[in-house]
């Protein structure tokens, strides 16, 4: 895969970028990053990349052409997805990560100041992604996330097993994990993890993947068809749970 990113900060992805698990899938060529200063595709005779908004207004609005040019000169012959980070975008989900990880060439356009000019968001982007309900001071941070998730599912980078499983891949939160001590200061590890018994693992581990989405994250459940092993665990649940409410 190659992704290119374009930045007005080329200097905040070193650290990230040059560390762990996106370091190592470079160095095995799974995937090329290369960042980008849009700022030296402008036209302007100060390197201007932004400019006051039509009708007033405050902050600065970045400018189309040093981005347009950007992209153009960074896409070649390709046809790759230009992603644009913007909080008013799609949000990341685990299925958009897995999605993006299937193509060859991923684009990555950060903002910074008030905004896009909106010819950018209508003529040059494929996807709009944002990584929650807030506002960061630039796309950078939020660039460096959908990287890492994308990446990391990569062929060659981490093994298929590691991931197929992970929160969200399966509809549901991970279920618990433990290792050794088998008892740390009077904590126990749950008899079944210790016992060998290969089927019994996976039944807990599916029912406390099961249990954990339930407390924690119901919506995931909302329209899940469930077998019906899984409604008499979730009925197990509330049962659980309205008993836990007298106790308190």
């Amino acid at each position: 895969m190659k992704i290119d990113i374009l930045t007005l900060f080329p200097e905040m992805f070193s650290g990230v970028f040059g560390s762990s698990i996106l370091k190592k899938a470079q160095e095995k060529e799974a995937v090329s990053i290369n960042i980008i200063n849009f700022r030296d595709y402008s036209t302007s005779k100060h390197g201007s990349v932004d400019d006051y908004p039509y009708g007033g207004g405050a902050g600065m609005v970045l400018a189309p052409q040093p981005i347009f040019d950007a992209v153009e000169a960074t896409k070649g012959d390709s046809a790759p997805r230009v992603i644009l980070m913007c909080p008013q975008g799609e949000r990341l989900t685990q299925q958009k990560a897995e999605e993006l990880a299937k193509e060859e060439h991923l684009i990555f356009i950060c903002g910074h100041y008030e905004g896009y000019d909106e010819r950018i968001r209508e003529h040059l982007v494929t996807d709009e992604i944002s990584i929650g309900d807030f506002v960061l001071t630039g796309g950078e941070l939020a660039a460096m996330v959908v990287t890492d998730s994308v990446v990391r599912l990569l062929p060659e980078v981490i093994t298929a097993e590691s991931h197929m499983k992970d929160s969200f891949s399966t509809g549901l939160l991970e279920h618990p994990h433990y290792t050794r001590p088998a008892e740390f200061r009077g904590f126990k590890v749950p008899e079944v993890l210790t016992s060998g018994n290969h089927k019994k693992i996976d039944e807990w581990r599916h029912k406390e993947s099961l249990r954990r989405t339930y407390l924690r994250r119901p919506d995931l459940l909302e329209g899940k068809e469930l077998t019906k092993q899984e409604k008499q665990w979730v009925e197990e649940f509330k049962y659980e749970s309205k008993a836990q409410t007298a106790v308190e």
